[in-house]
Formats: C-alpha cells, structure tokens, sequence
C-alpha cells in the first residue's frame, strides 16, 4: 500500500515530522510492526539492532608499573527499549558505524583503569575478572548513549619482550619441567622393567618350548618305536584273521555244498525209495488180498485167473525158445512137436501152482513178482523153485 512502510526485524524504524515524540523525542519509533507514512509531510530512517563488534588493542600498565599490551573484543547492539533506541538514533543515526568506534574507545579507558588497580600475576592468572569490573565499569556509560553489552572477550596479554611473564611462569615452569623429568624417569624405569620382564618371559617361554619340543620327541621317538615293532605283530595278526576268515568262509561253503547234496541228491533218492516201497507195499496188499481170495475156496475164480495166464506162460515159454538158436530139422512136424511140448510145460506149471496154492493157501502168501526183463529186452516170470 502506497505510504505504508515496514521495518525489519532487526531496524527500528524512526519517523520523523509531527507530533509523534514521546518524552520529548524528536522522532516516533516503530518496531516489529508496520506504519502508514504520510508522503512528503513524513520522513522514514532505520536504526540497527543487529549485534555489533569492536575490538580493543590497548597498552596498559598495572600496578606494578609493568607496561603490558591487552587485546579484548566486545559484542555490543543498540537496546531494544524505546529509550535506548531513541538516544542511539539521536547520537549514531547518521553514521551508525561510529557505535565500533565509540565503544572501543569506553573500554579502552576502562581497561586502563581497571589493569591499574591490578598486579601482572593477577591480570594473567584471573583474566575473568578483569573482564567483569570492565565490563561493570562501562555498563552505565554504554546505557547513556542507548548501547548494551553481551560479551567481553580478553584475547591476550602481552609483557612486550619485558619477560616478566616468562620469569613469572619460570617456576611453572620448572616444577612443570622437573615433574615432566619424573615423569619421563619413571617412564623410563617402567620401561626398562617392563623390557626385563618381557626378555624374562622369553627366556622363559624358550625354556619351556625347549622342554616341550624335547617332550614331544620323546613321544614320538617312543611311538616310532612302538611302531615299528607293532609292524609285524600287526601284519601276523592281519594274516591270523585272514586265515580266520578263509577258513570260516570254507566252512561255509562246505555247509552250502552239503545243503545243494541234500537238496540235489538226498532228497530225490529218498524220494525215490518212498516211492518203491508205497509201490511195493501196494503190490504186497494185492496179492495178500488175491491169497485171502483164493483161502476162501473161491476156487473157481483161481482157476479162472489162472487158465488166463496160461496163453502168457506159453507165450513167455516160446518168447525164451524163440530167441534161442534151436535149429527144427524134420520141419513142420519138428515144430509141432515143439508147440505141444510148450503147451504141455505150460499146463504142467498150471498144475505146480495150483498144487501149490492148495496145499499153502492156510499157511502163507505165494508172492508173484513183477516180471523182469532179460538182457534181449524180454520180460521173464520168475517162478517159485519146483514148478
């Protein structure tokens, strides 16, 4: 807005014209805030408040009568109270660098007054409190012309090459010196003590790895030894149990060989004989029940299967005369000789056992084997003795 004017925040901002003073001002103060301005008839300026700094570099001479150059460095700023504002803008509103100046040339008178009063010893040993009387010293004479201090700051103290610092500090120095000597003398002791035992420590521990280095090769020596005579004790013990193994694996496969016998040749053979003597013992039964038929008088039926046999006897009969060499010499009439002669045994055997089964039927059973083969491959009757 035209005319309408804002100060920063760190200004003051100072109108001039009007009837705007209060106290007496000349001028109307504005902070933190805007203002309408009057063009033409109103006149705007601004004041600092921002921090400040001077530095002091003085010569001063204590008490003593010893000269001695002091360095301090003060933070200072225009009061934020109206007051204040108003007798610094009055004083430093055209040439607001000269606040620096003028106060470095208070504390400066200060600091000259206030090190007089002070001896060297204590100027360098209580530098705080050379800073606060200072800074007590100028406070009301800062407040007048509208300026506050924050800080102040002694940088150095200087003898000027007098050496009256350096002989002050001499004894300091040399209590400082002897007990840096001590120091460094029982550095050295600790040092040499703590080298003697580290040289101890090794000469104990290559003691120790001597002896155990001597140990350990007695061991080994001992278990080389032991070695090489459990050689062969072992090597005769690994053959025992070779053998050991050999000869159970022998046994074994002489346990395997005698069960493939019993499986392969025992077994069948016993089989074998099972069967001929259920056989026999079958053909035993037969005939034993053929005799109980034939002791019952059941005659009929005896001659019946007897005269049925007759035919194979001839047969077997003239089977034997054939495979003979009979050489017939009066032909036909030789060779029907020989067949009534063949009838005539085979009835003459009927007869033998006929007889005989009567006269044996109450006291035993006549056995008639099976029939046998000769060595033609013809199948003969075995007869009992007599017929």
């Amino acid at each position: 807005m035209f005319g309408y004017r804002v100060p920063a925040p760190d200004e003051a901002m100072l109108i001039s014209g009007g009837r705007y003073g209060r106290n007496g001002a000349p001028f109307r103060v504005v902070t933190g805030h805007g203002a309408y301005v009057l063009p033409f008839f109103r006149k705007v300026r601004y004041l600092t408040l921002a921090m400040c700094e001077s530095e002091v570099a003085e010569t001063c001479v204590t008490r003593q009568g010893i000269s001695l150059q002091v360095r301090a460095v003060i933070a200072f700023k225009v009061g934020n109270d109206t007051e204040s504002i108003v007798n610094a803008g009055q004083r430093f509103l055209s040439d607001q660098d000269q606040m620096s100046t003028l106060t470095g040339r208070i504390f400066a008178g200060h600091l000259r007054s206030i090190i007089g009063s002070m001896t060297v010893e204590e100027i360098v040993t209580e530098r705080q409190k050379l800073a606060t009387e200072v800074l007590d010293g100028s406070k009301a004479e800062m407040a007048k012309i509208g300026l506050t201090v924050d800080s102040l700051q002694i940088q150095s103290i200087d003898d000027m090459n007098s050496g009256y610092i350096d002989a002050m500090a001499a004894p300091h120095n040399a209590a400082i010196q002897r007990q840096a000597q001590i120091a460094q003398a029982q550095a050295n002791q600790a040092a040499a003590e703590a080298q003697q035992e580290s040289q101890r420590k090794q000469a104990e521990y290559a003691r120790q790895t001597a002896v155990v280095q001597a140990k350990y090769k007695a061991e080994v020596d001992t278990a080389q030894a032991q070695a090489s005579q459990a050689g062969p004790l072992a090597q005769a013990q690994a053959q025992m149990g070779v053998l050991a193994a050999q000869t159970e694996l022998a046994h074994r496969q002489a346990e395997l060989r005698q069960s493939q016998l019993v499986s392969e040749v025992v077994k069948p053979a016993e089989a074998e004989a099972e069967k001929v003597r259920i056989l026999a013992e079958a053909e035993a039964a037969r005939i034993t029940m053929q005799a109980k038929a034939a002791a019952s008088n059941d005659r009929v039926a005896l001659d019946r299967m007897l005269i049925d046999q007759l035919p194979q006897i001839v047969k077997e009969a003239a089977g034997g005369l054939a495979a003979a060499n009979v050489s017939v010499l009066n032909g036909a009439d030789g060779l029907s000789e020989i067949a009534a002669g063949l009838v005539g045994q085979g009835l003459t055997i009927l007869e033998s056992v006929k007889h005989s089964l009567s006269g044996s039927a109450n006291r035993e059973v006549v056995s008639f084997p099976e029939p046998s083969s000769d060595a033609n491959g013809q199948q003969q009757a075995e007869l009992p003795a007599g017929s």
